[in-house]
């Protein structure tokens, strides 16, 4: 009979072996042509800018080709419902936001699963949105933005990417919260948000950081407030809405996922890769720029993390008595 201090040898060695059992076969070709990665928002936008970062340094870090397929439509349902209808074999993922949780929370007959229909790789980082106006908007701060609204109620419009997305939730959280009639009027993609306010058709617009920092910079827009609770590292001196007084946060997030049933090997390997390209000082730096804070997770945090967002989300819209997010 094996002694205890035996067994336990015996144990470690065994755990051992398998813990350094090389991948599958599979999964140390992967990857072996173009791996898709599909972003639900047109291009220019914050989650395009973010993951063709990402793209660039996974192309060169498993030496192959990582490309950026912009699929907008129907609130970035139409590029969800796309990957998660994909093969399962790691040659297409999905670069996820907040918009992906808003989805979940706010529209019931998706015909695709949130979290089961998709197996989840990791968290890429954080973001406020900006409510930004027109250089021209006679309005200097969110307090001035609600008197004006409600001196002239239904008069103002603001835009966003596409109905149902965390940029048209923003708007409404605001709209229900301030108690003012602003209208909603849906965009697919960031530049043409820009050219209706530019235009004076749209009047302000709650979008991603990173899709309008440039615009800020060159004075094309004006930022008035982040959405986030805290203010922004990055502008110390642009205020929050909850500044106002009203009791607003709207943080968006992005993270990557392959549809579901993507081998547990690949999904691995995946994730290593997302780690080490946010570890990367050039990539963080890249990323920061656009208004990011870098952050990558396990696959069962993201997971955990979408889930307790859709939560989160439907709690919000029942709060707050939004009962139409199309």
């Amino acid at each position: 009979m094996l002694s205890k201090h035996t067994t336990r040898r015996i144990l470690c060695a065994a755990l051992f072996a398998v813990a350094t059992l090389p991948l599958p076969a599979a999964a140390q070709e992967w990857p072996t042509r173009p791996v898709r990665i599909v972003v639900p928002n047109g291009p220019g936008g914050g989650t395009d800018i973010v993951a063709r970062i990402l793209a660039d340094y996974l192309s060169k870090s498993f030496n192959g080709s990582f490309i950026v397929e912009n699929k907008p439509g129907a609130g970035t349902t139409l590029g969800a419902e796309a990957v998660a209808r994909a093969p399962a074999d790691g040659y297409a993922a999905l670069m996820m936001s907040n918009a992906h949780a808003v989805s979940g929370a706010g529209h019931p007959n998706l015909k695709y699963d949130p979290v089961k229909d998709f197996r989840m790789v990791s968290m890429v980082g954080t973001v406020p949105l900006a409510l930004v106006v027109a250089p021209d908007f006679p309005v200097k701060s969110v307090k001035e933005l609600i008197a004006a609204a409600k001196a002239e109620p239904g008069k103002l419009n603001y835009a966003s990417v596409g109905a149902g997305t965390s940029q048209h939730f923003a708007g409404e959280l605001f709209r229900v919260q301030a108690g003012i009639d602003i209208k909603h009027v849906p965009y697919r993609t960031t530049p043409a948000v820009i050219t209706g306010m530019l235009s004076n058709d749209v009047q302000m617009t709650f979008e991603l950081m990173p899709a309008v920092q440039g615009q800020v910079a060159a004075g094309k827009l004006r930022m008035l407030a982040v959405t986030s609770p805290e203010r922004f590292p990055g502008l110390p001196d642009v205020p929050t809405i909850a500044e106002s007084g009203l009791p607003y946060n709207v943080t968006s997030w992005y993270g990557l996922a392959f549809p579901a049933g993507t081998p547990d090997a690949i999904v691995q390997k995946m994730n290593k890769g997302m780690l080490a390209a946010l570890s990367d000082p050039h990539v963080i730096e890249q990323i920061k720029k656009t208004g990011v804070a870098p952050k990558g997770s396990t696959p069962d945090d993201l997971e955990k993390h979408v889930t307790s967002e859709i939560a989160k989300w439907k709690k919000l819209i029942a709060d707050a008595g939004i009962t139409k997010l199309e």
